[in-house]
């Protein structure tokens, strides 16, 4: 008996007792008995047995013959604890008075109440026969194979009678046998072969035990006992008996039982041994308990996600030759438990969103999974509270909870928020939940959204700047450069300038990359005083965008002239009389200016032989030139230094510093610098 829980093994035996419910029953109904007439006194002659099928005290215990005056009844008994009864013969018998005895033989077992069972004995009296056949051999011993074919020769009885004629013609016959015994041997009466008349099972019957009986023809007879032994072969496989299986058992659970079994074989000896055993490196184990009763634990604790089924075979195999061997097939799944926290596909995802994006967009998606099963392996996505408490993280990007899309809530500017990152949390619908969380890095994308923006010259509608150009400047004279930034980064920041509209085209050139407007050729007197010039401003865009810029250039003889405002702001009228003022100054101023310039020519050729003419710009207001800042060469141009200075951070910030402002110098020293820096100008100039 196995109680489940806890595994406990109660064995024991159960017997049954035999009651009286059958009765002695003789195989034939009339037993022929032939003695001869010259058997003396005492001589004792077995009658055949009743067979019972009660045990114990209920088989047959006695017999009793019916009343005579030849014969009494004595009961043997055998070593195979048999009773056998015989008729001892009581006084000689002559068979001229009375040639047969018909007597009843009657069989007592010993239940309460007792059972009977008769048969008539039918004696006849023969001839004088004086010898009687024996046999060479008492007692014949045979060992036969239980798995010799049938109608195989199984041993050979041999009696032989000394009588001559009829007296001494044998015929053999079995004399005291059973149902099994006539049933699974035969013997042949004139060769006293014994043949095996049905297959034998050692499992249902180890041995036979019978008597053989040669008569010869005058009716003597002489009995040998013929004892078979049942040899055991191998031809049972063990047989297992599952007593308790559990099919599923949870992981992390160790030492757990998962099967309780019983094995058996019906054969003997080595045949009937056993050995169980299972596969080679599976995480459980056999444990014997009672005889013949084992186990089946797991070793450890088991882990679901290495592997959630296992297909054991138990093995019982027998020590006999050959070796027979039973197989059992046991399915055992393991069972999930939230014991794996979801796990992110990457630490950390980095997304690109180029700016002004619309509302609602995907910009990506994270994943995580969880080695778990059923709802320990559902995933839930959310945003994490920001490490940084000014970021407005909800209302920049959402999640969806079920397959952790991402969602940028707003339209996004590069210009205003470059880069932002939070953490996304995943989390399992076990119990306890477990979760994990990953970052993610979002860089926005600048777009060409901005135009460039002109920082000089100024194109805030105010009053314009006016460059001044010496009509004796070289090609290559620097007039002016026009400064533009703009606020995107990278490609679309990158800017190109170039001449798109002049008053006199082929005068004036601009320089592509770094915006300097300069002279394209030597100056004459055919050209305009005045000259307008836009030039256009482009960035590296797509779709490029553009911004222009206006300048204005005088073309003087000498600095020393006076400025007049532009005809656009005077009639036609004003324009002719200025025009004539301008020249008669112009003309005193350069009567005066061609004196002092030989004195100080002379000055300057003894001083400085290799002195160069220095060339410089300077932009005014359109207002009245002040007198106080004209000082004239002898080269015939106004002296002057312009300095920029602007500050370019990597294109990846985008961030400008915008022009600072430095005053022009109008101090003599630095003549000779800006001549030389205009004389590599001049060397290495392009226009477009």
């Amino acid at each position: 008996m196995l109680l489940k829980n806890p595994v406990q093994f109660i064995r024991g035996e159960l017997q049954l007792q035999d009651v009286n419910d059958h009765a002695p029953e003789f195989l034939e109904n009339e037993i022929l008995l032939k003695i001869s007439e010259g058997s003396h006194p005492g001589t004792s002659f077995p009658l055949k047995i009743a067979q019972d099928l009660d045990v114990g005290s209920n088989t047959v215990q006695n017999y009793s013959i019916s009343t005579n005056s030849y014969f009494h009844l004595f009961t043997r008994n055998h070593s195979d604890g048999k009773k056998y009864p015989e008729l001892v013969l009581d006084q000689a018998l002559d068979r001229e008075e009375q040639p047969q005895l018909r007597l009843t033989l009657t069989a007592l077992d010993g239940g309460s109440p007792p059972r009977i069972g008769t048969s008539q004995v039918l004696i006849v009296i023969v001839d004088i026969n004086d010898n009687v056949p024996e046999f060479a051999q008492r007692r014949y011993e045979v060992q036969v194979p239980e798995n010799t074919p049938t109608g195989s020769l199984v041993i050979t009885v041999s009696a032989r009678d000394l009588d001559a004629g009829t007296h001494g013609e044998l015929s053999y016959s079995f004399f005291q046998y059973s149902n099994q015994i006539i049933q699974s041997f035969e013997i042949n009466s004139i060769t006293g072969e014994i043949r095996l008349k049905k297959a034998l099972d050692f499992e249902e019957i180890q041995s036979y035990h019978m008597e053989v009986e040669a008569s010869d023809g005058g009716g003597l007879s002489g009995k040998c006992t013929v004892a078979i032994e049942v040899m055991d072969i191998n031809d049972n496989a063990p047989e297992l008996t599952m007593s308790l299986l559990i099919s599923d058992i949870l992981e992390n659970s160790p030492e757990t039982a998962v099967a309780v079994f019983g094995i058996s074989d019906p054969d003997s000896g080595n045949n009937g041994k056993m050995m169980c055993s299972i596969q080679d490196h599976l995480p459980f184990l056999l444990k014997p308990t009672l005889e013949n009763f084992y186990t089946l634990l797991t070793e450890g604790a088991l882990d679901r996600e290495s592997r959630a089924e296992y297909n054991i075979t138990i093995t019982v195999t027998d020590l006999g030759t050959p070796r027979l061997k039973t197989e059992y097939n046991i399915t055992v799944r393991v069972s999930d438990v939230n014991d794996n926290a979801p796990a992110f596909t990457q630490t950390s995802y980095t997304l690109f969103v180029r700016e002004n994006n619309s509302p609602a967009l995907h910009i990506g998606s994270v994943s995580a999974t969880d080695r778990d099963s059923g709802t320990n392996a559902q995933v839930t996505y959310s945003l994490l509270p920001p490490q940084n408490p000014h970021l407005p993280l909800a209302s920049l990007v959402s999640i969806n909870a079920d397959n952790g899309h991402l969602f940028a809530l707003r339209s996004l500017d590069y210009e205003a928020l470059q880069a932002f990152e939070f953490r996304v949390g995943a989390s399992d619908r076990g119990s306890p939940a477990l979760s994990s969380e990953a970052l993610v890095r979002v860089l926005v994308l600048d777009a060409n959204d901005n135009s460039p923006f002109v920082l000089y010259p100024l194109q805030n509608g105010s009053a314009p700047c006016t460059e001044l150009v010496p009509r004796a400047a070289q090609p290559g004279y620097l007039v002016t450069k026009v400064v533009a930034v703009d606020g995107d980064s990278g490609q679309n920041a990158w800017l190109s300038y170039q001449l798109l509209k002049a008053t006199e085209p082929g005068l004036f050139g601009v320089w592509a990359h770094n915006g300097e407007v300069r002279t394209a050729r030597l100056l004459s007197e055919r050209d305009a005083a005045k000259h307008r010039l836009v030039v256009l401003v482009k960035d590296n865009g797509e779709p490029p965008r553009s911004a222009t810029a206006t300048l204005h250039v005088l073309l003087v003889d000498g600095f020393s002239q006076p400025y007049l405002p532009l005809p656009e702001a005077a009639p036609a009228q004003a324009q002719a009389d200025s025009l004539t003022v301008y020249l008669v100054v112009a003309l005193a101023s350069v009567s005066s200016l061609f004196l002092f310039s030989v004195l100080l020519f002379v000055t300057v050729r003894l001083c400085r032989r290799s002195r160069a003419a220095s060339v410089g710009r300077f932009s005014v207001p359109e207002v009245p030139f002040p007198g106080h800042l004209v000082d004239v060469s002898g080269t015939r141009t106004l002296s002057q230094n312009y300095q920029y200075e602007v500050y370019l951070a990597e294109s990846s910030e985008s961030q400008l510093k915008f022009l600072k402002p430095i005053l022009p110098n109008f101090l003599g020293e630095g003549t000779g610098g800006d001549s030389e820096a205009n004389s590599n100008s001049r060397n290495h100039f392009g226009f477009n």
